[in-house]
């Protein structure tokens, strides 16, 4: 027990930034602001944060173009948020905002008026007031016509029941 205890108390020894990069990568994919931005917090020098983030572009570990695109793909496809939201997340985890308009499609009506649809089936009945429907939706990011469109067919739904 003496012996358990000693080992307790020694500090244990600093991982590198290189280390503590892969570490953060191995558990969810960054871009590269917020890397260095998490490095920077832990307390690395801005010299040894470089160094890291040099060697993983050239071993192909981090990349901000891939990483933007499937991560902008994974939810544009998945999630019922507005292109709008979406890119706002994608700038606040660290994309450069150049990187993250270069994903968006160039027609984005249909998808963002189904999103808007699913959207309004989790918060309301289809007869619940339409300018409730309609804030709720422009406080969520999406387009005035997508808006007016999904909340007509949505309640439409009321009218044919």
């Amino acid at each position: 027990q003496r012996k358990r205890k000693q080992q307790m108390r020694q500090p244990k020894t600093k991982k590198t930034a290189l280390v503590q990069a892969v570490d953060l990568l191995a558990r969810q994919e960054q871009s590269t602001n917020k890397l260095r931005e998490k490095l920077r917090h832990r307390g690395y020098a801005d010299e040894e944060i470089e160094g890291a983030i040099e060697r993983l572009e050239e071993k192909h570990y981090l990349n901000d173009a891939d990483a933007c695109r499937r991560q902008f793909t994974f939810l544009y496809e998945e999630s019922r948020q507005s292109v709008r939201q979406i890119c706002a997340k994608l700038m606040q985890r660290g994309f450069d905002s150049t990187l993250v308009r270069e994903c968006v499609p160039r027609d984005t009506y249909e998808r963002e008026k189904c999103a808007a649809l699913r959207c309004l089936a989790l918060k309301f009945k289809p007869s619940a007031d339409v300018q409730k429907m309609m804030q709720h939706l422009y406080t969520r990011g999406f387009d005035g016509s997508a808006i007016r469109a999904a909340v007509e067919d949505f309640s439409q739904e009321a009218a044919e029941e």
